[in-house]
């Protein structure tokens, strides 16, 4: 039991040194908090565009669909015998055929002033299939290929919107690892230059301890406290206000025209890994910070 009220009691002195350091410097401390909340807020941010993104392309993908037009030769009968033929298509998830009686009243439902069709007749549209895609990334190489299949004459499909919604996907995707780098460095450099103040105000003290036979752990192990309270003071500042920021936009959004077109993720979807994320990169950030800025203390 005495070695282990020992031990107790050395773990205690050196978090209380840590805890200690923070407050020495007290507006670097705030500086350096600051800063990595606002670093973690950016990361953030991007990887939560990110993910909306990649939610919006998946809605896509559910509904994605190519409208494909048989050749006004063929009968209905041969028409729905191509239904095997653009199942065989690997990206192709599902297949709807419709005939020209049903897409001559899905037009009458889409339009309001039904008159417009008072002279027309269902003779004057094609029978066709709604194809189901698994993959829209994929969506230009499917058409090819029902293009290609026998008595099919021509395809409908919204390139545009796919490829745009996909460039975006891979840009947010490019932008939030480059910037995951460089703030972690910079977050890394705060974290540190605060701690190396720290120690190089007691830098005689280290050297007594290192003379007397201290281990560099025991001297590295304050410091490094100090670093993690850092990290996990301006991690936990940072998801706070990304959450709040978060709410806010979603809000908004919803309520505008825009609201009608994209359908952001609720922050509570979300919520779980991006604590933990934010943590991990505070302890991460702070332990690494506080690490690197004792080492050359220790040289003696």
């Amino acid at each position: 039991m005495g070695i282990t009220a020992m031990r107790i009691n050395r773990l205690g002195y050196l978090f209380k040194e840590g805890l200690k350091g923070v407050f020495s410097h007290g507006f670097r401390s705030f500086a350096s908090v600051t800063v990595i909340a606002a670093c973690l807020i950016i990361m953030g941010s991007f990887a939560l565009v990110a993910v909306n993104v990649d939610n919006m392309i998946d809605r896509m993908e559910s509904e994605s669909q190519v409208l494909v037009f048989v050749d006004e030769s063929l009968s209905q009968d041969d028409a729905r015998l191509l239904e095997g033929a653009i199942r065989t298509i690997s990206n192709v998830r599902d297949v709807e055929f419709v005939d020209r009686d049903q897409a001559y009243d899905n037009f009458v439902a889409t339009f309001s002033n039904g008159s417009i069709f008072d002279k027309l007749d269902s003779s004057v549209l094609r029978n066709r299939y709604v194809v189901y895609l698994n993959d829209i990334t994929l969506m230009k190489e499917t058409a090819s290929a029902l293009r290609s299949i026998p008595g099919v004459a021509d395809i409908s499909a919204e390139y545009g919107v796919a490829d745009g919604f996909i460039t975006a996907r891979n840009v947010v995707s490019v932008i939030t690892a480059v910037l995951i780098v460089i703030l972690l460095v910079v977050s890394v450099f705060m974290i540190s230059n605060t701690i190396k103040l720290a120690a190089f105000t007691r830098r005689e003290e280290i050297a007594i301890m290192k003379m007397v036979g201290a281990s560099n752990a025991f001297i590295r192990f304050p410091f490094v406290v100090e670093g993690l309270i850092l990290g996990l003071l301006g991690a936990g500042i940072g998801f706070l206000l990304e959450w709040a920021a978060y709410n806010v936009i979603d809000g908004r959004i919803m309520q505008s025209v825009a609201g009608q077109l994209f359908h952001m993720l609720p922050f509570s979807a979300v919520m779980t890994p991006m604590l933990i994320i934010y943590l991990a990169v505070g302890v991460l950030v702070g332990a690494f910070g506080g690490a690197m800025a004792i080492r050359n203390y220790l040289k003696v």
